[in-house]
């Protein structure tokens, strides 16, 4: 293999991995600002936590 078609194909790969990369950087961006918009489970216990403290039995 000729040292032009081994940089081609490096060039090539490495095109590849950083699309891929950017695919699975957008992916994870999207899960974090959907966990973002949902309270954690912590802030689901303490918002049921104080209803229950308002309620009367």
């Amino acid at each position: 293999m000729g040292p032009e078609l081994h940089y081609q194909m490096i060039m090539s790969r490495t095109a590849e991995l950083r699309a891929e990369a950017a695919r699975q950087r957008l992916a994870r961006e999207a899960r974090a600002a959907r966990k973002g918009d949902e309270p954690s489970g912590g802030e689901r216990h303490r918002s049921r936590a104080v209803f229950g403290k308002l309620r009367t039995s």
